[in-house]
């Protein structure tokens, strides 16, 4: 099944260095943590802080949350993980 993403909140986790996000398979949410490195390789010359970082979040949208859907997919639902890490390798 085909992630969804109504939701288009995210935000910066400082102490992590990575973005959260929410997909949702039917009414399950699932959580995506975007290694800030990934969206350095897909959004040259994004800011360096919280603000270039969501900005670039947002830029590139459409191809993480396609990333997002093949990791999950991959993971297979139903197997008890509900968090997903995405990396620089998963693009």
């Amino acid at each position: 099944m085909k992630l969804h993403f109504p939701n288009p909140s995210r935000s910066y986790d400082e102490s992590k260095d990575r973005l959260l996000f929410w997909g949702y398979d039917g009414a399950l949410e699932v959580s995506f943590y975007l290694e800030v490195d990934a969206l350095k390789q897909n959004v040259p010359g994004m800011g360096s802080d919280e603000k270039g970082y969501l900005k670039a979040f947002d830029d590139a949208r459409d191809r993480i949350y396609s990333v997002a859907d093949r990791s999950y997919e991959r993971g297979g639902s139903g197997k008890g993980t509900y968090a997903y890490v995405l990396s620089a390798n998963d693009f």
